[in-house]
């Protein structure tokens, strides 16, 4: 792997996970972040419908792939549930708080089931390069685009003292600011020590809808680098007789002709944080989060965790659209229309490309006839 820029001066280039004992004495510092309290019997089996099909070669090793990114939990925690004061102690914080320790468990079962088959694995700076740091609250948040991750991060300026309001933190200023940090720029102990006492979370997406946000952010909108760098790649191999105009500009790409792209295994442009999948994203298979929220039920969880990490009582998470305001948010119905262009082959080989995410979040399948 070359070695990253953006890295301080004698920062290594791959990081040992912290097993067995190492890995016990992370967790025995105790941390101001809350931590889950695991149940004493958790259930052994993923619900039947997301059991793996031993029959699928392609998705068997589109998994193995994404296995091998390392799938041995590294801090792991055992801490005890911080509670909130008595008067939250109600059937929805049981809820909530059941609702966390299923979906954690569902997502190390899946981890378990497609493991690697090395016992050991190292936490690299690639790994943690997508996990932002906000020190006062001690939280890691890993940015799943196209999850709410711009509000999510307006939310952790906020946190960090950086702006008094949401509402008050511009797009640009998210995005292309400089004022959260990322886990990757600190050195070895810093990424470990962080790894091992801060309240980790990410927030994940049903995957059909994630992308086809992310291609109506990108391709159905004017953007001075997606269309150049992306849109000309993909008019150029999968358009037949393509204008000039298009070939010129990468505009007006179609779904199916982004979808191609995506399939292709020799791609005529890299993979993209918009539409890959979380598992390279975050690595849940090697990092053990304290947290897993949803984007579609977004305001619940998020104002869950913001009261596990104590948070000011005046901050919740923000309603608005960050960009394009005026257009819908991509449902469910909506992305049935884009993949109604696709055929069935097409809308197989997607589903087999986000598997391990579907399999890991236990989202069930978007459509009837897929296996």
């Amino acid at each position: 792997m070359r070695p990253r820029k953006d890295l301080p001066p004698g920062s290594p280039q791959d990081l040992k996970a912290p097993t067995g004992k190492a890995t016990l004495d992370l967790s025995s510092q105790a941390p101001r972040g809350p931590h889950l309290l695991e149940p004493d019997q958790p259930q052994s089996h993923l619900n039947a419908g997301a059991r793996l099909r031993p029959r699928q070669r392609r998705r068997r090793l589109l998994i193995k792939k994404m296995a091998a990114a390392g799938t041995v939990p590294a801090n792991s925690s055992a801490r005890a549930f911080v509670r909130p004061a008595p008067r939250a102690l109600d059937g929805h914080w049981v809820r909530l708080h059941q609702i966390q320790l299923e979906r954690k468990r569902l997502m190390r079962e899946a981890c378990a089931k497609y493991r690697a088959s090395s016992s050991r694995r190292a936490v690299t700076p690639r790994h943690v390069s997508r996990i932002f740091v906000e020190d006062r609250h001690r939280v890691l948040y890993c940015e799943v685009p196209k999850a709410g991750c711009s509000n999510w991060k307006r939310v952790l300026m906020v946190l960090a003292g950086l702006a008094s309001s949401t509402a008050d933190i511009q797009h640009n200023t998210v995005h292309y600011g400089s004022a959260l940090k990322r886990l990757d720029t600190f050195d070895r102990q810093g990424i470990l020590h962080r790894l091992g006492t801060y309240t980790k979370m990410l927030f994940v997406r049903e995957p059909f809808e994630r992308l086809v946000s992310a291609f109506r952010d990108k391709f159905e909108h004017p953007n001075s680098y997606y269309h150049p760098v992306f849109g000309k790649a993909i008019l150029a191999r999968y358009r037949a007789n393509a204008s000039r105009e298009a070939l010129r500009t990468g505009s007006g790409v179609r779904f199916p002709e982004f979808v191609q792209y995506l399939l292709d295994v020799h791609r005529p442009v890299g993979m993209d944080i918009h539409w890959d999948h979380v598992g390279r994203l975050c690595s849940p298979c090697l990092i053990d989060y304290d947290f897993v929220g949803k984007f579609e039920s977004m305001e619940e969880d998020a104002n869950f965790f913001l009261r596990l990490v104590g948070a000011p009582r005046n901050l919740t998470f923000p309603r608005f659209k960050d960009r394009h305001s005026e257009e819908a948010r991509t449902t469910a119905r909506i992305t049935h229309e884009y993949f109604a262009q696709l055929s069935a082959l097409q809308r197989q080989r997607t589903y087999d490309f986000y598997y391990m995410d579907y399999l890991m979040s236990n989202y069930s399948k978007p459509f009837a006839d897929l296996y």
